[in-house]
């Protein structure tokens, strides 16, 4: 059901208001790939096969072209998380932090959104 139309008589109408600044702002085009050399994994745990191939594939993903140095703990941690997840060790809270990390890391459609990225 629709809400009430605008009104520009009325001063708090909607027909005032701005658009959202992500609405405004331009969009980031990413290239369709990273070319970047791919940091290393932290220290201080042992890391499977599995894991390492999906740090490398997310450092090459087009997401990576915007990350620095500072998010390596943030895809550290994602990884880990996806890693219980995969072997179905997950807790809850485990799965929700990885969800929230995906989305502040750009790696979900919403958080491409939110972030203002696109892929070329």
């Amino acid at each position: 059901m629709p809400g009430p139309t605008r009104n520009a008589a009325k001063p708090n109408s909607r027909a005032h208001r701005t658009p959202s600044t992500t609405a405004t702002r331009a969009l980031v085009v990413l290239p369709d790939s990273c070319d970047l050399p791919v940091p290393r994994l932290p220290r201080g745990r042992e890391w499977s096969a599995e894991e390492k191939r999906l740090w490398k594939d997310l450092w090459t993903s087009p997401q990576a072209n915007v990350w620095d140095d500072s998010y390596i703990a943030a895809v550290a941690a994602y990884v880990c998380h996806a890693s219980a997840i995969y072997r179905d060790a997950a807790s809850a809270w485990q799965a929700q932090e990885f969800r929230h990390l995906g989305d502040k890391l750009g790696l979900t459609p919403a958080g491409m959104l939110a972030l203002g990225w696109v892929v070329e």
